[in-house]
């Protein structure tokens, strides 16, 4: 089927692409790098890392995949089950297996995948265009044949006048240093003058506005505060078992699966509604996924016991809790 094609499209506009049962494609940005050593610049790149760990289906691939194909998400989630079973196959077989323009992965030796990169592809796309160049550092021998190149295509002519001109009047250079030196004494007279009435009217605007202040928190409410009653709890566990039961909220939910796009997510929950479960929808999580819950509860306890049943055949089925 050719996956790796729309893993490498995806990169380009997601950070994170989930290959499921298998692993996920991360990126990371990196900032512009001069080179010291062979004055090389390098623009800014997005690099790719992979992730053997995260393996739950977001949708995002087999959506993708299945709207280029033209064919619906159940069949695509079948083609690239398949072909995963594939990559697994040719990795224990000890084959190095290459993704065009994202790099190689194989089993190291505690059978954890490794991944290398291929450098020569950016998919930051505002580095789009932008490559490596050398830039030849500038030396003073370099700048000095400059100097003589250019004197020499326009050369100065002293004409006899001005000569007789020039050595005349030798004294128009010192009465000019003269006149120099005494317009920047005065000038730097005159700044120092005004930067120290500047600290001063700024002090007194400060010991104003802290009197103000020093007032204000002395004598703006002199009522003392009254203290409300506390109640001390037996212990936190207590406290926390009261606090579920006052409030009647379903805080601890069994995930079922997070999901990129809504419309997966509905799907699902109409999926477990079938199994009977009593699924339901608890927002997003933090990477902006649609999360779908088998069920909610009140009671932790029962929340842990209906775990357990269900990781007997649902071994992706975890825990969160909402406050």
């Amino acid at each position: 089927m050719g996956l790796e094609h729309y893993i490498k499209d995806l990169l380009y506009r997601y950070n994170c692409v989930v290959i499921p049962g298998f692993g996920a494609f991360l990126t990371q940005e990196k900032s512009a790098v001069i080179q010291e050593t062979t004055n090389t610049f390098y623009p800014p790149t997005k690099t790719v890392l992979f992730n053997q760990q995260l393996v739950t289906n977001d949708g995002l691939l087999v959506s993708h995949a299945a709207e280029a194909q033209k064919v619906s998400f159940e069949e695509m989630l079948t083609q690239v089950k398949e072909e995963v079973n594939q990559w697994e196959g040719r990795l224990k077989n000890g084959e190095h297996l290459r993704l065009p323009e994202i790099g190689n992965l194989w089993l190291g030796t505690e059978g954890k995948i490794q991944f290398l990169s291929v450098s020569s592809v950016n998919y930051l796309t505002s580095s789009f265009g932008m490559s490596s160049f050398v830039n030849a550092p500038v030396t003073r021998e370099t700048l000095k044949t400059a100097v003589t190149e250019m004197e020499q295509r326009m050369p100065i002519a002293f004409t006899p006048e001005k000569r007789a001109q020039k050595s005349s009047r030798p004294y128009l250079k010192y009465a000019a240093a003269v006149l120099l030196a005494l317009t920047a004494g005065f000038g730097g007279y005159k700044y120092y003058q005004t930067n120290q009435a500047n600290e001063q009217l700024a002090w007194d605007d400060a010991q104003v506005q802290v009197s103000k202040r020093i007032q204000q928190a002395t004598f703006f409410d002199t009522t003392p505060l009254e203290l409300p009653a506390i109640t001390l709890k037996t212990s936190k566990k207590e406290e926390a078992a009261e606090i579920e039961k006052v409030s009647g909220e379903k805080v601890h939910h069994i995930i079922a699966g997070a999901f990129r796009y809504k419309t997966n997510a509905d799907r699902k929950i109409d999926q477990l509604k079938e199994k009977g479960y009593n699924p339901s929808y608890i927002g997003t999580n933090p990477f902006g996924l649609y999360m779908v819950a088998y069920d909610s509860f009140t009671d932790a306890n029962e929340a842990l016991t209906a775990l357990r049943e269900i990781k007997q055949t649902q071994k992706d089925a975890w825990l969160k809790t909402i406050k």
